[in-house]
C-alpha cells in the first residue's frame, strides 16, 4: 500500500443496527476495488471484516475492524462496527478516532433501535453524518418509506444526492443528482437519466443546489443572481452545510449486490471531511495547560490508542491514531500515561485480521503496532521531549453482572489475569473481586455482551468459566447499643484457655470500625487488646446474622478478666468474637443494601409500562422529563431489582428503551425481605453441615 498524504484520507464509521449490511458493503468495496478477487460472505465466516472464530460462529460483527480502501487516490479506512446494543463500546472507540459516520438503514425495516443508537453517538461526537438505504434489492425495498422512518426520528433535513433506479428485483442502479447521470450496476460509467425519472431528477437536483447555497454566504449571493451554481461551487457548499451538521446527504445501494459503489465511494471520497478538514484535536501538555493540535506531519507527535487486542499467539495488538506529527517504524515513543517508552516494531496499517507492513504514518491515518507491553487502550503515545495528552473516551457503567467461577484448579490460577487482558479488549467490559459475598463479579452491557466475553475466555485463553447470579453485597449494621460478656475457659491436660470480655457496641456513622480500650483497674492486660479486636475483625468479615460484613460500628471493651496462668492471646481472640456476636445480635441488626442512581430513557408511548414496572421494583422515582418524543425517568433503585433489567427494558421496549446505572448509597433493606436473607443464610448453613 503506498503512502496517503492527511489531505487523502478519510476516516469513516459505519454504524447501523445489525444486519443492516455494514460488512457486506466493506467486502464489496473490497472485491470492487481489486483487494480480493471474489466476495467472502458472512455466513461462510470468509469476510475480511468479521474474522474471529465468535463472529464467524454467531453470523455477526462483535468488535470493530478497520478495513482500508484505495479508491482514486486516496485511502478511505473503513471501520466495520457491530450492530447489536450490548457491544456499543466498539462503536465508541471508533467514533472517538473517526472523522465522518456512514450510518446504513435496511430499505425494508426503516429506521431501528441499534440505527438510532448510531444517530445519537454521531451527534455526541459532532461528527458530520451520510445515511444510505441499503439493500434496495430486497422484496418490500421501500426508499421513500426508508427516508420518512429516519427524517421523523430527526430535527435535521435529510439530503438525498441519489435516487433509486427500480427498487426490489427491478433495482438496477442509482440516479446522481449531483452529477445528473444514471449509474447501472457498481456505477463505473454514466448514462443519460432515464425519461421517467427526469423530473424526480430535476426536483432533487434543485433542492441539492439550493442546500449547497446555504453552505457560504458567497454561494447563496450568486445563486440568487444567476440561479445556478457550477459543480465545484456545489461540491464547496455541500461540503460546508453537512460538516456543520445542517443537511444529512442520502445515497442508496445494494451492497451485498455491488450495486451503487463507485457512485458512493465518489460521494464519500468527496463530501467526507479528511483529517486535515476537522477541528484541531485538544490535549493537555506537562504542566496541565490546553492545547490545540493541527492535524500536520510537522506538529509535535500525539497518537491515541482507540483499540487493543490479546491474542495468545500474536501478542497484543495496538491500534492508534495519529493526531499530530508522524509516525515512523521502529522508532522509541513515549506512553506519557504509563511514563514508560516504547518500540513501535513492525509498524501496519490494519486490514482486517491481516495488517499491512509500512514503514511511516502520516498525521491522520490509522495505524497497527504489535507487541507493545504497558500499552492500553486510552493511552497516548507522543515523544519524551514533548508530552501530550489527548482525552480518552466515556464509555457506559455497566448494566449487567454475572459471579464467575473458574471450573478447575488449573482455571483459578489464571482467572485474574484473563479477566484482565479481557477487559483491557473491551472498555466496557470490567470485573472485580467483591468481598462482601467473596464472588468474582464480571459486567458489562448485557447477557450477550457477557457471553461472548466468556466463550473468548475458554477459546483464546483456555480459561474455563462457570457463571451465576451475583449475590447482593449487603451489609450489616446495628440500630441500637447493647453491650455482652463471654467467657472462654478450657482445661486440657496441661496449661488451660481462660479469657472473659466484657464489650459495648453502639451504632457510627462517621467510621466503618472504632475500637476503643475502656479497661480500667488494668483487668486485661493492654498487650491482649491486639488480640481481642483481631477476633472482632474476623467477625466482622463474615458477618453475624446472614453472612455479609458488618459496617458502621464501634465497639468499646470496658471489663473483663485475665488468669495469670491459663490467659493466652488465642483466648482473648475467642472471647472477644463471641462475645461481640453476643452484643450485635442483641443490638438491632439489619440489613443494608445497595442503592442505584438509574436513568431510563425510553419512548414516551412506553412511559407509563416503565413506571408501573419500576414501582414494582421498590424505586423512589426522583424526576421525570419529556425531550424529542422520549422521555426520561430518574430514580433510585436497589441493585437486588436491578440484576436483569437490560433484559427486560429491551423487551418491554421493543430494544428502543436504554439505562445508565451507577452506585449511590447504601440503605435499609425492608424488614421482611430482610428475614428472608436471614432464613436463606440459615438454610444453608444446615446444608454445609450435614
Amino acid at each position: 500500500m503506498k503512502e496517503y498524504k492527511t489531505e487523502s484520507i478519510r476516516n469513516i464509521v459505519l454504524a447501523s443496527h445489525s444486519n443492516s449490511g455494514k460488512t457486506m458493503l466493506v467486502e464489496a468495496f473490497a472485491n470492487f476495488t481489486g483487494v480480493t478477487t471474489r466476495m467472502g460472505q458472512v455466513e461462510d465466516g470468509t469476510t475480511i471484516s468479521d474474522y474471529e472464530e465468535e463472529e464467524v460462529r454467531r453470523g455477526i460483527s462483535l468488535s470493530t475492524s478497520v478495513v482500508p480502501i484505495e479508491y482514486k487516490n486516496k485511502k478511505l479506512n473503513f471501520f466495520d462496527t457491530p450492530g447489536y446494543t450490548d457491544f456499543i463500546g466498539e462503536v465508541i472507540s471508533a467514533m472517538r478516532v473517526a472523522d465522518g459516520v456512514l450510518v446504513l438503514i435496511d430499505s425494508v425495516a426503516g429506521l431501528e433501535v441499534g440505527t438510532e443508537f448510531a444517530l445519537q453517538y454521531s451527534e455526541q461526537f459532532k461528527l458530520p453524518k451520510m445515511l444510505l438505504i441499503n439493500k434496495m434489492e430486497r422484496e418490500n425495498a421501500n426508499f421513500q418509506k426508508a427516508l420518512d422512518s429516519v427524517q421523523t426520528h430527526l430535527e435535521t433535513r435529510l439530503l438525498p444526492l441519489q435516487i433509486p433506479w427500480g427498487e426490489k428485483s427491478d433495482f438496477k442502479g442509482v440516479i446522481d443528482l449531483l452529477t445528473m447521470k444514471a449509474y447501472e450496476g457498481e456505477g463505473k460509467t454514466g448514462v443519460e437519466i432515464p425519461a421517467e425519472y427526469q423530473d424526480a431528477a430535476q426536483e432533487g437536483h434543485l433542492v441539492l443546489v439550493e442546500a449547497a447555497a446555504e453552505g457560504e454566504d458567497e454561494l447563496l449571493e450568486k445563486y440568487f443572481e444567476n440561479g445556478d451554481l457550477t459543480d465545484k461551487e456545489i461540491i464547496r457548499g455541500l461540503r460546508s452545510t453537512i460538516w456543520e451538521g445542517n443537511f444529512i446527504p442520502v445515497m442508496v445501494a445494494a451492497g451485498a449486490h455491488k450495486v451503487g459503489l463507485a457512485p458512493l465511494l465518489d460521494v464519500l471520497s468527496e463530501l467526507m471531511p479528511s483529517p486535515a478538514d476537522v477541528a484541531p484535536a485538544l490535549a493537555t501538555n506537562n504542566n496541565g495547560e490546553e492545547i490545540t493540535l493541527k492535524t500536520d506531519d510537522s506538529g509535535p507527535l500525539a497518537a491515541y490508542v482507540w483499540k487493543t487486542t490479546a491474542d495468545p499467539f500474536v501478542g497484543k495488538q495496538t491500534f492508534f491514531r495519529v493526531y499530530s506529527g508522524k509516525m515512523i517504524a521502529d522508532e522509541r515513543i513515549w506512553n506519557v500515561n504509563k511514563e514508560e517508552e516504547e518500540r513501535l516494531a513492525g509498524m501496519q496499517v490494519p486490514h482486517g485480521k491481516e495488517g499491512i507492513a509500512v514503514s511511516v504514518l502520516h498525521s491522520g491515518d490509522i495505524g497497527l503496532v504489535a507487541k507493545l507491553s504497558v500499552t492500553s487502550t486510552g493511552d497516548t503515545l507522543c515523544r519524551k521531549d514533548s508530552p501530550l495528552i489527548l482525552p480518552g473516551a466515556n464509555y457506559p457503567n455497566a448494566l449487567y453482572r454475572v459471579a464467575v467461577f473458574p471450573k478447575t484448579q488449573s482455571d483459578a490460577a489464571k482467572l485474574s489475569t484473563t479477566l484482565s487482558r479481557l477487559c483491557e479488549e473491551d472498555m466496557t467490559l470490567s470485573w472485580y473481586n467483591e468481598p462482601a459475598t467473596r464472588q468474582t463479579i464480571l459486567q458489562g452491557m448485557g447477557d450477550q455482551h457477557i457471553d461472548v466475553a466468556i466463550r473468548r475466555a475458554e477459546s483464546k485463553f483456555q480459561l474455563g468459566l462457570e457463571t451465576e447470579e451475583p449475590k447482593i453485597p449487603y451489609e450489616e449494621r446495628i440500630t441500637r447499643e447493647n453491650a455482652a460478656m463471654y467467657r472462654h475457659k478450657k482445661q486440657t491436660g496441661g496449661a488451660g484457655q481462660f479469657g472473659e470480655v466484657h464489650l459495648r457496641v453502639s451504632p457510627t456513622q462517621e467510621e466503618d470500625f472504632e475500637f476503643s480500650n475502656d479497661v480500667f483497674g488494668g483487668s486485661i492486660s493492654n498487650n491482649y487488646m491486639a488480640s481481642i479486636e483481631k477476633g472482632i475483625r474476623n467477625v466482622m468479615k463474615d458477618g453475624v446474622v446472614a453472612g455479609y460484613p458488618v459496617h458502621n460500628v464501634h465497639v468499646s471493651v470496658f471489663d473483663g478478666k485475665e488468669h495469670p496462668v491459663d490467659s493466652k492471646p488465642i483466648a482473648f481472640e475467642i472471647a472477644g468474637r463471641e462475645a461481640f456476636k453476643l452484643a450485635f445480635r442483641g443490638a438491632g441488626a439489619v440489613l443494608y443494601e445497595p442503592i442505584m442512581k438509574v436513568e431510563v430513557i425510553v419512548p414516551e408511548s412506553n412511559m407509563g409500562d416503565v413506571l408501573g414496572d419500576m414501582n414494582s421494583r421498590r424505586a423512589r422515582v426522583q424526576g421525570m422529563d419529556t425531550q424529542k418524543g422520549r422521555s426520561m425517568v430518574k430514580a433510585n433503585v436497589p441493585l437486588a431489582e436491578m440484576l436483569r433489567y437490560t433484559t427486560i427494558l429491551r423487551s418491554m421496549t421493543g430494544g428502543r428503551g436504554y439505562f445508565t446505572m451507577e452506585f449511590d448509597h447504601y440503605e435499609m433493606v425492608p424488614q421482611h425481605l430482610a428475614q428472608e436473607i436471614i432464613e436463606a443464610k440459615r438454610r444453608e448453613d444446615e446444608e454445609k453441615e450435614e
